[in-house]
């Protein structure tokens, strides 16, 4: 395919006088590209010797492959030579899609770590992250896991396994995601995922309440001054998690059943029985609502660790068609002043499924899709790697915007993402940026050029 450099403003399909917005320089596409294959290029390629493909090559496009949308390692694979991989993303050889599973398989997930902390700190030094602190200067993170991989034939060292009694096996992959959010944004900051696979010199499964423990280890390691509160769901609602939490200083909003925490509300009634319940109701006429709360402070969790106290919130959106019922356990004393904005914050949590997992499986990403699975770590490498395309991309929804203008003006994530693949595999472009600006301008289709052999 012949690319066609955009040289000068002739092919561009709208006025001039139409100015795209300015971008912020350390939060810009381009400038996070840079950030991204430095660090790539300060990893240690252990036991390689010279090699064809340097491993910041390789990793910076599988990142690419993310960031652009690929639908698979092989389309990436056959337009790899064609578009702009090395002025825009910085790779002087991109691999082929065998050469790219077999020097990334070996990569420890864990040593991508440091790029998250550097986009993270570029949020936090451009001060993007200051209107998202959701209470009394904390920041407010979802937790949930998510499957991503399952087979009942690829497998590889780092599979979870689930035997059957007719005596097959599905392998499968699992994380436990997090992401910073705030009830007022659709923006969600994604911080590293914890993998959740079968650890070195084990043969039993990992699972999510280990993943937990040590997210929140690493969470406190990589943002030792930050402040935090958790919100999950029901199945965090134990002493050993709640333990965990108060050990590295993070506060809680975590969901509760009545089903699974009986004890629990029994021993609400009973406090609504002796007088200790406040009952408390505010009406959101705007939006023809009724907030109903119920909540008592110095609540034990169960009868087996009563010296485990929290503070309970029931709470009923009431509507003209419907009632919604919620229920939650925290370690913030509640009262009437903050109980609607914890209630805000313990319904946010559906943002880790809606605006993370939703987004990653159902706008372009293919969360699901089995990108290649290797023997050791390719799995897991390549769901970081999107996660990673996936921060870099709420950053730009986040602060940049041009993005902000191009998305509004093509009217979908989808629609985007099909835009800028089309526009980087036809024409040259020297910066991401270049790419917005001829979305935002819209181009003029090039006239074809016919080579007609004289007789």
């Amino acid at each position: 395919m012949e690319t066609i450099a955009l040289v000068d403003d002739v092919r561009l399909g709208v006025a001039m006088s139409t100015v795209a917005p300015k971008g912020r320089k350390h939060l810009c596409a381009d400038s996070l590209f840079r950030l991204l294959h430095e660090h790539f290029a300060t990893l240690a390629d252990d036991g390689v010797a010279e090699v064809e493909i340097p491993l910041d090559d390789a990793l910076m496009s599988a990142f690419a492959m993310f960031s652009l949308k690929a639908p698979s390692l092989l389309a990436f694979d056959k337009q790899r030579a064609e578009g702009n991989l090395k002025t825009i993303y910085s790779i002087a050889r991109a691999p082929c899609d065998t050469r790219m599973r077999e020097r990334l398989d070996p990569v420890s997930p864990e040593s991508l770590r440091p790029s998250f902390k550097l986009v993270f700190r570029q949020l936090q030094r451009g001060k993007a992250l200051e209107p998202m602190v959701f209470l009394d200067g904390h920041y407010l993170v979802a937790l949930d896991g998510t499957g991503y991989f399952s087979s009942t034939t690829i497998h590889c060292d780092s599979c979870l396994q689930n035997e059957h009694r007719n005596g097959s096996v599905t392998y499968y992959h699992q994380m436990l995601a997090a992401a910073i959010i705030h009830p007022d944004f659709r923006e969600v900051i994604p911080l590293m995922p914890e993998p959740i696979v079968k650890q070195d010199g084990t043969k039993k499964n990992d699972c999510e309440r280990n993943a937990a423990k040590r997210f929140i280890t690493t969470l406190r390691q990589d943002h030792p001054h930050l402040q935090f509160i958790i919100t999950e769901d029901a199945l965090s609602s134990n002493a050993p998690h709640i333990e965990t939490l108060h050990d590295y200083g993070c506060h809680y909003i975590l969901g509760v059943k009545e089903g699974d925490h009986a004890y629990l509300f029994k021993q609400v009634q009973a406090a609504e029985e002796s007088g200790r319940i406040t009952d408390y109701e505010r009406h959101d006429r705007a939006a023809g609502l009724v907030h109903r709360f119920r909540f008592v402070n110095d609540m034990p969790l169960n009868g087996s660790r009563a010296d485990v106290r929290v503070n309970f919130i029931e709470s009923w959106e009431m509507g003209q068609d419907q009632v919604q019922h919620f229920s939650w356990v925290t370690d913030l004393r509640v009262n009437k002043r903050n109980v609607y904005k914890l209630m805000r914050g313990g319904r946010a949590r559906w943002k880790i499924e809606n605006e993370t997992f939703n987004t990653l499986k159902n706008q372009g990403y293919n969360f699901e899709h089995n990108y290649g699975h290797g023997e050791k770590n390719l799995s897991v490498v390549f769901a970081m790697l999107m996660m990673l395309a996936f921060l870099v991309d709420q950053t730009q929804q986040l602060c940049c915007a041009l993005f902000q203008a191009v998305w509004a003006k093509l009217g979908s994530k989808r629609q985007l993402w099909e835009s800028m693949r089309s526009l980087f595999y036809t024409y040259e472009l020297q910066s991401m940026r270049q790419l917005f600006e001829a979305l935002f301008y819209g181009l003029k289709r090039p006239q074809p050029i016919f080579v007609i052999d004289s007789p």
